[in-house]
């Protein structure tokens, strides 16, 4: 997850919630899972640095899902099915992009649907993204990837202990603002 410039440098953490304890709502044909954030009337249990949303939603045939209110930034991408948004329709596949405070909700077709809701504030500037990696500095990145190939990181408690090679190079930058890679 890209952080605000400030909590950049934070020491790393990671945080398993069973799926029992992430927050669940059911109405309308619409099964809603919140992952992180806050939305929809609730808020997750995972910690964030900054405002956001995450979730999981299972769309039964013509039900719709609305996004979230207050958040710049918000997305869907559509996992299962088809959707329609504003008359076009959209295959499993799409990453759909909304504008703040648009109004619109995608509305599962006669399969139904399953997208993963995204959202929250801008990014203060550009970000660099490589595999798992994300910064402002794309010296920094290289140093992660530096000290990832020599195994400078401490291992997860309870995670496989097998080392994972990271991937061939490639690097993007992300402009601030737009979500779009540059």
């Amino acid at each position: 997850m890209a952080l605000p410039r400030a909590a950049e440098e934070a020491d790393p953490a990671f945080a398993h919630r069973p799926a029992a304890t992430l927050l669940l709502a059911e109405e309308a044909g619409l099964r809603l899972r919140l992952i992180a954030g806050e939305g929809w009337g609730m808020r997750a249990p995972v910690a964030t640095a900054s405002p956001l949303f995450y979730a999981d939603a299972v769309l039964a045939p013509g039900a719709r899902v609305p996004l979230p209110d207050g958040h710049e930034e918000r997305a869907a991408y559509l996992l299962e099915g088809e959707v329609s948004v504003g008359g076009d329709s959209f295959a499993a596949g799409r990453m759909l992009v909304f504008r703040a405070g648009d109004g619109l909700a995608p509305t599962a077709g006669p399969q139904g649907a399953r997208l993963l809701l995204l959202g929250g504030a801008a990014l203060d500037g550009p970000r660099y993204v490589y595999w798992n990696f994300v910064s402002s500095s794309r010296e920094r990145i290289e140093q992660a990837t530096a000290d990832w190939r020599a195994q400078r990181f401490a291992r997860v408690p309870g995670a496989n202990q097998e080392f994972i090679p990271l991937p061939l190079p490639q690097t993007v930058r992300l402009r601030a603002g737009t979500g779009a890679q540059g």
